[in-house]
């Protein structure tokens, strides 16, 4: 195949600036006031172990019982982003954990990205921790890209605690600056993009991406031997987009050099504007959100009306005095109709609750959602019971509740534990430690190796205890197995109901080096003359059914 040709003038990226605080849900923490002096975890968050001066102990921000951001510290202990907390703990005994917040983490970042409203009012913020904007009119301003990168990582660096630095880079596209933020250097120069990103893996254009298409068109292109960005960009364009669809394309983009689509400097769609004039004037961050999940319902079925989805918004706030709060939010998967009530409650957090300097002295009066980039949407699909994201977001809060009130093993869900029988494979587990907002609550978990167990598939109905039976032979007498593993006798009736089909047995020697735990048990599948399927268990001499087939 002959490689794909370089990006010619015409598709030339936009020059943008992208600066990352890294590790921002442990910065957002520290700020909030939630890890203090050594390292102490604050009210309502979990114990920690140890101290350290400064406030520069080691912390670790878990959800679902994962790492999902952990200091430098922690990080030179060993924890990385994915551990399980207990491992964490165990790698870095002293580090504070803190339990993920989404919006204290926006809530803190307001001000930061507020501060950049002075160098461009085009400054939008991909997700708290990360900002961008494009650095045609700003770059000419300060006298070049290595002065603006210099002059906005001041202003980050006067907003953030001692020892905390953003990094900072120029380049073409955020996909391209934002690699660059994050390991340097800080001014990639024009056309040079592409050379830059050929080295580094596929999988961190996905993650860009936030889709799960990109991401399984990923984990294809690993097993076909394309890992790197390079690898891609010397494909084919015609052929990624007929082999990998739209996600192919995008990915196909990145590893160019090319942004999926340019940083916009217009509204795109301003008919489709929202607003709601606010009289009297409203001064609580509650309420005000409140008003923001109605307003983001509109604005979201509006788009659903003509087959769009929001990928930039601008959220705006002015009060009864005349000030005046705009902020642009991208989410290059889609804006829904929750994320963006939350991003609004996130911004007015930032600003109502802020510093005393930068607050504002009346109450609001009008809050408009400004959908500043709109594309076609792809299409959902919809949970087995009707349900979409905001609805199983407000049952994971639910559930959330009610653990608050009763205690943390209150309520439990179901998690796959590894196992030889039914019963034994599926445990409960506390709400708590699983990540209830996804799609799957019964996650995958080890499958082996467990000699003896069962093939697939799995009962469909499985009794909470099991139901003892009876389980003969042709002469009328009980069947058994022995020791090597053989019946006594093919099966013939279970109960009363002829056995017309059976398979097994599947022995089982468990725990036999413990007396006390020691079990010893036989399986059987049989197929009934009514039609129904059922798995016996033999323990002990006697047969019970642990579970029946759909």
């Amino acid at each position: 195949m002959a490689p794909s040709p370089a990006p010619g003038p015409d598709q030339a990226a936009e020059r943008a600036l992208v600066a990352v605080v890294a590790d921002w849900p442990v910065v957002a923490a520290r700020i909030a006031g939630d890890v203090g002096e050594g390292g102490t975890v604050g009210a309502g968050d979990t114990a920690h172990v140890g101290e350290a001066p400064d406030g520069a102990g080691p912390v670790v921000v878990v959800h679902a019982n994962r790492v999902v951001a952990a200091s430098g510290a922690a990080r030179a202990a060993g924890v990385t982003v994915g551990l399980r907390r207990r491992e964490a703990q165990g790698r870095c005994p002293a580090a504070a954990v803190v339990t993920a917040d989404p919006a204290r983490e926006g809530r803190t970042f307001e001000p930061l990205a507020a501060a950049l409203d002075a160098v461009t009012p085009r400054v939008e913020v991909r997700h708290p921790g990360e900002v961008a904007f494009p650095t045609r009119g700003p770059s000419r301003y300060f006298g070049g890209d290595a002065a603006l990168v210099h002059r906005v990582a001041g202003v980050l660096d006067a907003r953030l605690p001692p020892g905390v630095a953003p990094g900072v880079a120029v380049a073409d596209g955020t996909f391209a600056a934002g690699c660059a933020a994050r390991s340097g250097p800080a001014v990639v120069e024009p056309g040079a993009s592409a050379a830059f990103l050929a080295d580094r893996p596929v999988g961190e254009a996905a993650e860009h991406l936030d889709r799960d298409d990109a991401r399984e068109a990923t984990s294809v292109l690993a097993r076909l031997g394309v890992r790197a960005l390079g690898a891609l960009a010397a494909l084919p364009a015609p052929d990624v987009l007929a082999r990998f669809g739209p996600a192919g394309e995008l990915l196909h983009r990145l590893a160019r050099g090319l942004d999926p689509r340019p940083l916009a400097t217009r509204r795109a769609a301003p008919e489709l504007a929202v607003a709601v004039e606010l009289d009297p004037p409203i001064d609580r961050t509650d309420v005000l959100a409140f008003r923001a999940v109605a307003l983001a319902d509109d604005l979201h079925a509006r788009l659903a009306r003509d087959g769009r989805v929001c990928l930039r918004l601008g959220v705006e706030v002015e009060t009864d005095h005349g000030e005046r709060r705009r902020r642009s939010w991208r989410h290059e998967g889609g804006l829904t109709a929750s994320a963006v009530a939350e991003r609004v409650r996130w911004q007015l957090d930032g600003w109502l609750d802020g510093p005393a300097a930068e607050r504002p002295t009346a109450g609001v009066t009008v809050l408009r959602l400004d959908p500043e980039e709109v594309t076609a949407a792809r299409g959902r699909q919809l949970g087995f019971w009707g349900g979409e994201t905001r609805i199983d977001e407000e049952a994971a809060r639910a559930l959330a509740r009610v653990a608050a009130l009763l205690g943390p093993d209150a309520v439990t869900v179901a998690e796959v534990t590894g196992g030889r029988g039914p019963t034994d494979r599926i445990a409960s587990v506390p709400a708590a430690a699983v990540d209830l907002g996804a799609r799957t609550v019964v996650r995958p978990g080890p499958t082996g190796p467990w000699p003896g167990r069962l093939p697939p598939p799995s009962p469909a109905l499985v009794p909470a205890s099991p139901v003892e039976v009876e389980l003969r032979a042709a002469d009328g007498t009980a069947v058994a197995v022995d020791g090597r593993g053989t019946v006594s006798a093919p099966p013939a009736r279970l109960g009363r109901v002829e056995v017309v089909a059976w398979a097994g047995p599947w022995p089982a020697d468990e725990r036999w080096w413990d007396p006390d735990r020691a079990r010893r048990r036989a399986r059987v599948q049989v197929v009934l003359a009514d039609g129904t399927a059922h798995l016996l268990a033999l323990e002990g001499g006697v047969w019970h059914r642990e579970g029946s087939y759909d």
